[in-house]
């Protein structure tokens, strides 16, 4: 296979590689401990299929001749396919390969792959249903599993799951040691890139997940590896690439699950730039092809609102957190139901937002960023500070720049606010909200020909982007006026020079 591509791409030109090859299987956990993207154990299926582990793959039934296609392949087949080639799978599958795999590690307890594949099986079923009560029985089985044949010995399946994990926890330092230390001893090994893509993105380290990109499109290619180039695409703000890559990928998936995935992307691409009768076909697509996807019921729904058709975005919104009880979509749902006068409901949806966060890290979570963004508007912004401060020295990704920027703000300093929103932009973030969080904090500190600048921006890039944020865009903007003429001195008035981030403790 040959991959042309560039980075930084300027429209990148792939020549397509076949489908993925298949990839199998998942595993069981121990019980529920105490109270985000996929798992990658491509190899674990691999060594689970040399070693003759087959009980889990559907047997070729008895008269088909060598010319009949083979049977259909059952859930937990289909589970290992997807859990092996990286992509997502059906929670009904998922849940059938734990119990295939729990059963036999139950009669095999020396079967290290058989634990790898449980634990991240696990992973896979909690990232499906947003229920990270999935996650301590993960690294039960993944820690079983490097207990019977350890790292050293070359059990970089087990670390690999572990440092997918940490992603889902949104500890990505953690994930990122475990995944390098993997690519050094083995650097050809497909699946530890699509880890390292989403520890390198979560740390903020574009250029990092750009090369892993690269790496990932050489070994491997085919609609998993098009839609991770899509998605670090679309985090630095090159959309129409984005949407080429991912248009590829959707063409190419090779399940329903798989293309539902890459569809709703294309939704949350069209939504980016506030195009929402796009958003919407593309939604509405994904959901055609997947019925149970929470993601794309919630961009559904943002676009619904967008359009006018608040009844229904109530609805899809109320669908898609009985669904998936994410934070950020408890949080857009409780916005949603402020912009329409509903405090009570609001307040209703806030409270779940802090028991779901609460919950997560009892499991080991970190919600911290959207805890940031919601105390920030909602609650109390000294606090939203200092969480955001800590999630900056451990992930200084545009994301955390930009809601730290604003808590500052709304505790206060918007100078200091300023100087970190500016980094999110310098960073790659491109967003209707970063801009008008810019626009807010530059208006406040008089830099007004500035302010005019990024409050348009958001407007134009998307000017739904929020239910409540984006009235107050158009309302700042208007009492911003039209610009004096007379030049720079007189747009900009005597606004002070950019602030540095003050260095604190």
């Amino acid at each position: 296979m040959e991959t042309e591509h560039e980075w930084p791409p300027h429209r990148p030109t792939l020549t397509l590689p076949p489908p993925p090859r298949p990839t199998p299987l998942e595993p069981v956990g121990p019980p529920p401990a105490r109270s985000a993207r996929r798992t990658m154990i491509g190899a674990a299926v691999a060594a689970l299929l040399t070693a003759g582990v087959l009980v889990v793959l559907p047997q070729t039934r008895i008269g088909v001749g060598h010319d009949a296609p083979p049977p259909a392949p059952g859930p937990v087949a289909r589970a290992l396919t997807a859990v092996g080639a990286g992509a997502p799978a059906a929670a009904a599958d998922l849940t059938a390969l734990i119990a295939d795999r729990r059963a036999w590690v139950r009669v095999h307890p020396s079967d290290d792959a058989s634990w790898a594949v449980l634990g991240s099986a696990y992973l896979g079923r909690g990232l499906r249903s947003a229920d990270s009560s999935y996650y301590p029985r993960a690294e039960w089985a993944l820690r079983r599993s490097l207990a019977v044949r350890p790292a050293a010995k070359g059990n970089a399946d087990a670390q690999l799951g572990l440092a997918a994990l940490a992603n889902a926890r949104h500890d990505y330092g953690a994930a990122r040691a475990v995944a390098e230390e993997v690519r050094r001893r083995d650097p050809r090994r497909w699946t530890v890139y699509p880890v390292l893509i989403d520890a390198y993105t979560g740390l903020g380290d574009l250029k990092g997940a750009g090369g892993a990109v690269e790496k990932l499109l050489d070994l491997r290619g085919g609609p998993v590896a098009l839609a991770e180039a899509g998605a670090v695409y679309r985090e630095r703000g090159w959309r129409e690439d984005a949407a080429a890559l991912l248009a590829q990928a959707a063409a190419y998936a090779t399940t329903p699950v798989q293309k539902a995935d890459v569809l709703r992307q294309l939704g949350d691409l069209a939504w980016d730039r506030g195009e929402p009768e796009e958003a919407l076909a593309q939604y509405s697509a994904a959901l055609r092809t997947d019925p149970g996807g929470a993601a794309a019921l919630a961009g559904r729904a943002r676009a619904e609102l967008a359009l006018g058709r608040t009844g229904a975005a109530r609805r899809d919104y109320a669908a898609a957190v009985a669904r998936q009880p994410r934070p950020e979509y408890l949080l857009e749902l409780g916005e949603l139901y402020e912009s329409l006068g509903l405090g009570a409901d609001a307040r209703a949806q806030y409270a779940r937002l802090r028991a779901r966060a609460a919950s997560d890290e009892g499991h080991g979570v970190r919600d911290t960023l959207v805890l940031g963004r919601f105390e920030a508007d909602h609650g109390a912004p000294e606090s939203a500070v200092e969480r955001l401060r800590a999630e900056w020295r451990r992930a200084p990704s545009a994301a955390v720049g930009d809601a730290l920027g604003w808590a500052l703000y709304r505790a206060g300093d918007a100078e200091e606010g300023l100087a970190f929103a500016r980094a999110a932009a310098e960073k790659g973030g491109r967003s209707a909200l970063f801009s008008y969080h810019r626009g807010v904090l530059e208006r406040e500190v008089g830099q007004y020909g500035a302010a005019r600048r990024d409050l348009e921006e958001a407007l134009r890039t998307n000017p739904y982007f929020s239910p409540l944020l984006a009235v107050k865009a158009r309302e700042v903007l208007e009492g911003l006026g039209e610009p004096p003429e007379g030049g720079p001195k007189d747009v900009y008035g005597s606004a002070p020079d950019t602030p540095k981030p003050r260095k604190r403790g």
